[in-house]
């Protein structure tokens, strides 16, 4: 339980922070770059919201969510999603077993890789819809249905999908329900060659990294719900909702250009999540409210993946963070 009394509070909140800074610092020993990326991922962990990371093959997105796994003492499973991979083969499947000594059979339920505490969806989108929808249960109840029995996932579950950019052949594009389970799409790009050649030094070497557990799950836990104890005036909130309502292109709050590129909006969900990330990011940046500022910096990662864009919009060859982008610039806060 998160405590009540202000000394207790303040202790829980510096417990917080000091433990983000040492998962950071272990993290570090074996990912060089990607601040941005770290600190979604971690946003998306104290919040209790799952991520999606799009970006090419070969940029560190298996180890970052291994290292993560390891620095917060959580159970680690990973699924390497292939055209074949059947919804069985996440959640998992009965078994018929027979008693030797009576005869009898009974059925056994063995557990899938979904059944951990990070879970790595690696490819998504290399799988057919069918399959994908196989996580939906999952990421929106914390649960999964076999052969109708209803199984518990253990807590705190946090899924952290990849898909290589759709263009890429081989690819199904994720539903629009599922992507919307996602807290954040993070975009992972290339290092700057400064960082290649600090990777080169840390990877070609015998030396090997010694990450160390810095927390553990029941913690993990009381974060989540210390997080959506974090104040946030109404004009913050206000803003948060503003900025959502002003991508669907029918709302009155709409812009010109959002009605001419955009052709659905972000969801109620969009707006749920950039304040509850705002909350932790908050926190994490060791303030005691939500800012403006922190709402403007998640706005392209929580709605990127929430907006569909149009024909129109592909002609000109314009992504869903240009349109954000200038979004941000035509509905500034309000001091």
């Amino acid at each position: 339980m998160i405590p009540t009394d202000t000394d207790e509070l303040k202790l829980q909140v510096e417990r917080f922070q000091a433990v983000q800074e040492a998962m950071v610092r272990e993290v570090r020993k074996v990912i060089v770059g990607q601040e941005e990326v770290l600190e979604q991922l971690m946003i998306g962990l104290f919040v209790g919201g799952h991520c999606l990371i799009t970006g090419m093959p070969g940029t560190a997105k298996t180890l970052l969510v291994r290292t993560m796994a390891q620095t917060l003492g959580l159970l680690f499973k990973r699924i390497q999603f292939t055209p074949d991979l059947m919804p069985s083969d996440i959640t998992g499947t009965d078994i018929l077993e027979e008693d030797t000594a009576t005869g009898r059979r009974f059925w056994t339920f063995v557990q899938g890789p979904i059944f951990g505490n990070i879970l790595l969806a690696d490819e998504i989108n290399r799988t057919p819809p069918k399959t994908q929808a196989a996580l939906l249960e999952a990421m929106q109840e914390l649960s999964c249905t076999v052969r109708g029995n209803h199984y518990k996932l253990p807590a705190p579950f946090f899924v952290l999908a990849t898909q290589n950019p759709i263009e890429l052949e081989g690819t199904y594009p994720l539903p629009e329900a599922q992507l919307d389970r996602f807290l954040f799409n993070t975009l992972l790009d290339y290092l700057t060659e400064d960082e290649e050649m600090k990777v080169i030094g840390l990877t070609t070497t015998t030396d090997v990294a010694n990450v160390v557990e810095v927390t553990s799950a029941e913690e993990i836990l009381s974060f989540q719900r210390l997080v959506r104890m974090v104040p946030i005036a109404d004009e913050v909130a206000r803003y948060a909702v503003t900025l959502v309502r002003a991508t669907r292109p029918p709302d009155s709050l709409s812009t010109d250009f959002i009605k001419k590129y955009v052709n659905f909006g972000a969801s109620v969900r969009a707006a749920q999540n950039l304040v509850l990330a705002g909350k932790a990011r908050a926190l994490m940046h060791g303030r005691y409210h939500v800012t403006f500022d922190d709402i403007t910096a998640l706005a392209r990662p929580v709605m990127r993946h929430r907006i569909l864009l149009n024909f129109q919009a592909e002609s000109d060859r314009l992504s869903s963070d240009d349109i954000l982008k200038r979004l941000l610039e035509a509905v500034p806060p309000k001091a």
